[in-house]
């Protein structure tokens, strides 16, 4: 793919993220209004680059190019959105749902089913409207929806798991799970008091 087809492929990817960064700020502004609290802390968006697709692309054993990203790859453009709580999370992806010009492409719950090295949280992939000047078609946008505990934990794994040597990567593996039942459990004890 060279730069100049990722320049024109990627630019739909981008407005679909806009999108539906708009639609999450509003809702988070809609909850407070209405209920006086509000369940996001913070959003984080990120488009992937031209290496990254490619890189991907060839790990999956597809060509790198722009075909096989539209075609094969749903996780082009994405979102991260942190909540307060595991309840936050379920009613964001419940006000998310309830979008009628939004279709869910694939959803993934690691909040009730935990991965084995002990990650939470929840994937949904949703196809957004992009209008053109000659139509409208669907991009796919892959939401992250963790707590903050959740997010934490997962950016220090992959730090931590992923770049040492195999030994520590084994040792640190099986603290990291108990990490996160440590983490879990403390969410749990301090959204007992909402």
């Amino acid at each position: 793919m060279t730069e100049e087809e990722y320049v024109v492929f990627i630019q739909p990817y981008e407005d679909a993220l806009k999108n539906i960064r708009v639609r999450v700020e509003v809702l988070n502004d809609d909850y407070r209004r209405k209920y006086q609290n509000y369940p996001i802390h913070h959003v984080q968006d990120r488009v992937k680059k031209k290496e990254s697709i490619e890189q991907k692309l060839i790990r999956r054993g597809y060509e790198s190019d722009v075909e096989s990203a539209r075609d094969c790859l749903t996780d082009i453009s994405g979102i991260r959105v942190i909540c307060y709580f595991v309840r936050d999370i379920y009613a964001v992806v419940s006000l998310l749902k309830k979008q009628t010009d939004i279709v869910v492409i694939k959803e993934c719950d690691y909040i009730s089913d935990p991965k084995p090295n002990g990650y939470r949280s929840y994937h949904i992939v949703f196809g957004v409207p992009v209008y053109h000047t000659d139509g409208m078609e669907y991009y796919p946008v892959e939401i992250q929806l963790r707590t903050m505990s959740m997010d934490l934990w997962a950016s220090m794994e992959h730090r931590i798991c992923y770049k040492g040597s195999q030994k520590l990567e084994e040792k640190a593996a099986q603290e990291f799970k108990e990490y996160a039942e440590y983490l879990k459990n403390m969410e749990e004890e301090m959204e007992a008091y909402l």
